[in-house]
């Protein structure tokens, strides 16, 4: 299927004369009434302010921070609207003291982890083709027990897919997305599926996903794919084996109540105990930024209101049941959020949250309980992941606070603490390294993993360059005092622990 995508994408590029038609072109040609230099330089300014900007064929699949940026490449080329060209790089360090997860060697750990992507795609009336290689490295590595198999992805296909876009299916009104092919997407809360972010590593999927909605009242979406299974030196591969479809709705008519429902299903047999798991899943939720009751009455202040004063709120639950190996399991989510920005300058927002994920009672006994996180993301509402990243949306409650402050446009600064429990202290604790991670079956070591204080900035110079900064300080709790030693923590690993990180990103 990769193959015969590629092939439609050479074909494509070739279309009315492709990039050689364009550069020919008398504007580009170095005619003296339009200086190639002066045309381009032009371009790029027209690109830097976004008037260059063409939807891509991954719009509906997820977030657009993800896809829209200026592209310069492309427009310093001289290359038209309808070609996707673009480069985009990030580099992070990154350190870690006094690690916790079994089987894990020293205290401290050090990288440098790099993200290499580059896009390459053309639209032609509804039909596109896109395809998105990506690069992912460590470098530097202080323990060779990096548990980095969600680091290291070497010159691998992430995207290459064709797709449709109809903007009035049949003279109805609705817009339709379909896309085939290997691809990334993300739904609803991106808890459960969602593209990776913060990660080196990105999910990928090949099969089918179909979109359909009417412009901001309501969306449905549908997909049958098998996971990619990453091989970190070859190229990724497929199996049947592994299936994963879903659906989803969601009404957006009312903006003080976005509701959404989903059912995910996942038949794996490729991990080491098969999984078939269904999840039903609601959630409803009001947008930071949906104009407030105070925005509305009063309409001042743009400069600093911004149009994100007021309340927001989140509610998501989602229940599990299926098999795992030959044992029954039936397992739960529930999140809640309430959010205000204040009417201040800096327009500082305060967040609380509560998180918890069920966790198995009796371990080896005739049901499972632990809540399976799918594909899900967990850098935007839970923790920094990368060296750091202990918790999981599995067998864990969590209550926090979280603060946001914009001292200027595109800055923002926020600090944020939670705290952390096991749901059931006999279970184990995900996340905390090999075979099942730490875990204490008699429950006598308690569910007080500790909480954690993060600190950390991100600055947008441009949508082209992007620097983050973060500190994590998290105070361990009790749990690691009164584990026993055949629980397989490492020397030193129950004192707190710093991580720290710096990336910048440029995207072409």
């Amino acid at each position: 299927m990769l193959v015969c995508i590629l092939g439609l994408l050479l074909s494509l590029f070739a279309i009315d004369g492709g990039v050689p038609q364009v550069l020919a072109s008398p504007e580009f040609s170095g005619d003296s009434s339009s200086p190639f230099s002066q045309v381009v330089t032009k371009r790029i300014r027209m690109s830097l302010g976004g008037k260059t900007w063409h939807e891509q064929p991954d719009h509906v699949l997820y977030r657009l921070s993800e896809q829209k940026w200026s592209r310069l490449l492309r427009d310093a080329l001289g290359l038209p609207n309808w070609l996707e060209l673009s480069l985009r790089n990030r580099t992070r360090y990154e350190s870690v003291s006094h690690t916790w997860r079994r089987g894990q060697l020293g205290q401290n750990d050090v990288q440098v982890v790099q993200k290499s992507n580059v896009r390459l795609g053309a639209t032609q009336g509804p039909f596109s083709i896109l395809f998105e290689g990506y690069d992912a490295r460590t470098h530097f590595q202080d323990l060779p027990n990096d548990f980095n198999a969600g680091l290291v992805n070497q010159t691998d296909i992430l995207q290459l897919f064709a797709a449709g876009t109809f903007h009035n299916t049949w003279g109805t009104g609705l817009r339709t997305d379909v896309h085939i092919g290997r691809f990334t997407f993300e739904f609803g809360s991106t808890r459960l599926l969602g593209r990776n972010v913060y990660p080196n590593v990105v999910n990928a999927f090949d099969g089918l996903h179909v979109h359909v909605g009417k412009g901001k009242e309501w969306r449905a979406r549908g997909f049958i794919v098998e996971p990619r299974l990453l091989d970190a030196k070859q190229l990724d591969e497929q199996s049947a084996r592994q299936v994963f479809w879903g659906t989803t709705g969601e009404l957006r008519q009312n903006p003080w109540a976005i509701f959404g429902s989903y059912y995910l299903g996942l038949n794996d047999t490729v991990s080491a105990i098969r999984r078939v798991i269904n999840t039903f899943g609601v959630r409803v939720h009001k947008n930071q930024g949906a104009p407030s009751l105070y925005k509305r009455l009063h309409d001042r202040d743009e400069d600093i209101l911004n149009g994100l004063e007021g309340l927001d709120y989140e509610l998501e639950g989602a229940v599990q049941t299926g098999t795992r190996g030959q044992t029954d399991f039936f397992a739960y989510m529930i999140v809640g959020a309430v959010g205000y920005t204040f009417h201040a300058p800096w327009s500082p927002r305060l967040r609380v949250l509560y998180d918890y994920a069920s966790g198995t009672r009796t371990p080896g006994g005739s049901q499972n309980q632990t809540f399976d996180p799918l594909f899900g993301l967990r850098r935007f509402d839970m923790m920094v992941t990368g060296l750091f990243g202990p918790f999981f949306r599995s067998n864990i409650s969590s209550p926090g606070w979280r603060i946001d402050v914009r001292p200027y446009k595109n800055l923002r600064v926020w600090l944020k603490q939670r705290f952390w429990y096991l749901a059931q202290a006999k279970d184990a604790f995900v996340g905390s390294g090999t075979g099942g991670g730490l875990q204490d079956a008699t429950g006598n070591s308690g569910n007080y993993l500790g909480h954690e204080l993060e600190l950390a900035t991100s600055w947008n110079i441009h949508s082209n360059l992007i620097l983050q900064a973060g500190y994590e300080h998290w105070f361990k709790g009790t749990y690691f005092d009164r584990l026993p030693a055949s629980a397989g923590l490492p020397p030193g690993g129950e004192k707190d622990t710093d991580y720290f990180y710096f990336h910048i990103e440029v995207r072409l």
